[in-house]
């Protein structure tokens, strides 16, 4: 089964797949778009997560075998995903998978320097698109403008059909029921 959701708070995320797993779905994959459960008697689990990526796939063994000696089973993630997924394993050790605070907010500062990176790397691609007039400026400003269009919905046919082929909505639907 495959379910569709989007988290920006590791502990909602982490609460949200212990409650599946009470409700017998086994968290095996993390996709892009979502999360994929194969149907498993329900289970009292604890499944945390941390942020890390690595170079060297061996890194990546060995922060896995760290783990494994804690008592937590890596139960999703790869190398190069970031979000790394574990499912507590023995019933001796702790209930987190951080030793401290530090190591905690080390998996939201990694976090955040991937998304900065991300969000600078599409500056460069933002002024390309400004600079040659593909968008305007203007609805940075003004978001609502990209994808309010009155009177769409009351349109059927090739009526409605047709403002998708024309370069500005608004106006067409204002000269219709202006």
């Amino acid at each position: 089964m495959k379910k569709y959701k989007f988290f920006t708070n590791f502990d909602e995320e982490e609460n949200w797949l212990n409650d599946m797993a009470k409700q017998g779905y086994r968290f095996t994959k993390k996709t892009i778009f979502g999360y994929k459960f194969e149907p498993e008697k329900p289970e009292n689990v604890i499944i945390k997560m941390d942020y890390r990526t690595f170079k060297k796939q061996e890194d990546f063994e060995d922060y896995c075998a760290l783990f494994e000696d804690s008592g937590w089973e890596h139960i999703a993630g790869t190398k190069s995903s970031g979000y790394q997924y574990f499912k507590k394993a023995s019933k001796q050790g702790s209930e987190e998978i951080f030793s401290d605070v530090d190591s905690k907010a080390g998996r939201y500062k990694r976090l955040s320097d991937m998304w900065a990176t991300l969000v600078f790397s599409c500056i460069p691609i933002l002024a390309t698109l400004i600079s040659t007039d593909t968008i305007d400026p203007g609805v940075l400003f003004d978001p609502k403008s990209l994808y309010y269009t009155p009177g769409l919905w009351h349109l059927n046919g090739a009526a409605f059909w047709r403002l998708f082929s024309s370069k500005r909505h608004s106006p067409c639907l204002e000269a219709s029921y202006g």
